[in-house]
């Protein structure tokens, strides 16, 4: 199926043209086309295993399609790597970011274009200058001079964009560009956006962030088990519809309405301050409930999370665990609580990617499945088979390691870790970060029938209809406070965004 251009439609600045690549086994992408036009903002999407990051490598010229071209302004190329693909003008903003930390930010910006004077010296003051300048348009608090290595996640997303603006691109592809941006950040992204828009360059847009999807796009190209499914106008289509084109099904997008018993209170917060990162705060979830907690970035939703963990050490309050209290300084004192912690980084703190499945599963009680000296094969087997039928883990074996699954079936394999360990609590951060729409409705029901068989269950997201679905009850932070704890019938989008803004308690009710 190929994607249909009106006679009026303006030159495409890129044109992927029934683009086959077949890898062992595995037909990866099945004659999948996609154009982009000057001046548009062009979304990809499909669900984590659709074929959009091979789509873009066969762009990139990581690897070579066995069938279709590549035409960029109406002229067939052969990509032959990333170098040579930005120098036709195709520039990519990887959501893995691909830094070197013990170098500036202008070396970055300009790895292997550096400026040079006589005898083949660089020009630093022409690098700093050059640099400064697109930093200023990024309005970011860093300069040309700052380590790399110094900045935070965000601002290291920021640098990864900075190089896009170092050439005269025609195409610009965005891979989850916002994963790890704060809100004030991603305005100015959109801003660069609508920047390089004006400018008459095309914008490739992957995210499964629907908001920002129906937000700054004009189309929305689907890819489905590597096949085209069809290009929509974002104006004229909506959520539902570009889901069905995602996963083939209809999702329930609905709000948490259910009810069920709620059994005794599992886990009570009393007065836990930590420093200046959060103070005072009281809470408490109960068997068979999701506490879902909902703020802006530094609200001190995930620095909670961390000191009930053991991560880091109360300056004061309390922690009961089925009314006892207790003292938790590490998080092995957690896990022998049953305290467990699923973490925001799913990659970097979840897991270990170039192990297996099983391995990663069944790490946090290796000890106790030693058999003499050595770790007993069929137990940990047996642990992982019960959990991959439990949550549906989609692998070929546990001997596939976990850095080649999907980014929903690798949290899937983070939280059956934990499950594993039977725990009374179970904390999940930002359950769905990086995950597709389908993926995501499969976590929300695998959280909610955690809860439904009795677990305790704290979520805490940034995505305002996460909480809304999965939670019983949504605590509302803002600056290390609670604002104000909503049930789901009293909860509504304007009283949540009110608490979370930081208005009294009074303005909020």
């Amino acid at each position: 199926m190929t994607e249909t251009i009106d006679q009026t439609t303006p030159i495409p600045v890129l044109r992927l043209e029934d683009i086959v690549k077949t890898f062992p086994g595995v037909r990866a992408l099945d004659g999948v086309s996609l154009t982009i036009l000057p001046g548009e903002v062009h979304a990809l999407m499909g669900e984590n295993g659709a074929g959009k990051s091979t789509l873009m490598k066969v762009l990139g010229g990581i690897h070579q399609p066995d069938e279709g071209q590549i035409i960029v302004a109406e002229q067939p190329v052969v990509m032959s790597g990333p170098l040579d693909a930005k120098a036709k003008g195709i520039v990519f903003i990887h959501q893995e970011l691909s830094l070197a930390d013990e170098l500036s930010v202008a070396e970055n910006i300009y790895l292997g274009e550096l400026p040079r004077k006589r005898f083949g010296l660089v020009d630093w003051a022409e690098l700093e200058a050059k640099t400064n300048a697109i930093l200023e348009k990024l309005k970011v608090g860093f300069n040309a001079k700052t380590r790399v290595g110094d900045l935070s996640i965000a601002n290291q997303q920021m640098v990864e964009i900075a190089r896009a603006l170092t050439v005269d691109a025609k195409a610009v592809i965005f891979d989850e560009p916002t994963a790890s941006l704060t809100d004030a950040e991603k305005v100015v992204l959109f801003e660069v956006i609508s920047d390089l828009q004006e400018q008459g360059v095309g914008i490739a847009y992957i995210s499964h962030r629907m908001e920002e999807i129906f937000k700054i796009t004009d189309r929305i190209s689907v890819l489905r088990d590597g096949q085209y499914q069809g290009t929509v106008n974002t104006a004229d289509t909506n959520e539902e519809n570009v889901t069905q084109m995602m996963i083939g099904r209809k999702l329930d997008l609905s709000r948490n309405e259910a009810h069920h018993e709620l059994g005794e209170v599992a886990l009570e917060v009393r007065g836990l301050s930590c420093g200046s990162l959060f103070e005072d705060v009281n809470f408490e979830v109960r068997r068979g409930e999701v506490v879902g907690f909902y703020g802006l970035v530094g609200a001190g939703r995930t620095e909670i999370a961390e000191t009930l963990f053991g991560l880091r050490n109360p300056t004061s309050g309390s922690i009961f665990l089925d009314g006892a209290e207790v003292a938790i300084t590490s998080p092995h004192d957690a896990i022998e609580r049953g305290i467990s912690l699923v973490p925001e980084d799913r990659k970097g703190q979840g897991l270990v990617l170039g192990m297996n499945c099983r391995d990663n599963m069944t790490l946090p009680q290796v000890d106790d499945l030693k058999a003499g000296p050595f770790v007993a094969d069929g137990a940990e087997i047996a642990i992982f088979d019960q959990y991959r039928d439990k949550l549906d883990i989609r692998t070929p074996g546990w001997k596939q390691l976990v850095g080649n699954l999907s980014g929903g079936n690798q949290q899937k394999i983070v939280i059956g870790k934990w499950l594993s360990m039977r725990p009374n609590v179970l904390i999940v951060d930002e359950p769905t970060r990086g995950i597709d729409v389908g993926s995501k409705a499969e976590i929300h029901n695998l959280l909610r029938d955690l809860a439904a068989q009795g677990y305790a269950v704290i979520v805490i997201s940034s995505e305002m209809p996460e909480v809304l679905h999965v939670a019983d009850r949504i605590v509302a932070m803002y600056s290390g406070r609670i604002m104000r704890t909503f049930t789901s019938e009293e909860v509504t989008e304007e009283n949540l965004i009110a608490a979370i803004s930081g208005l009294n308690t009074e303005k909020v009710a």
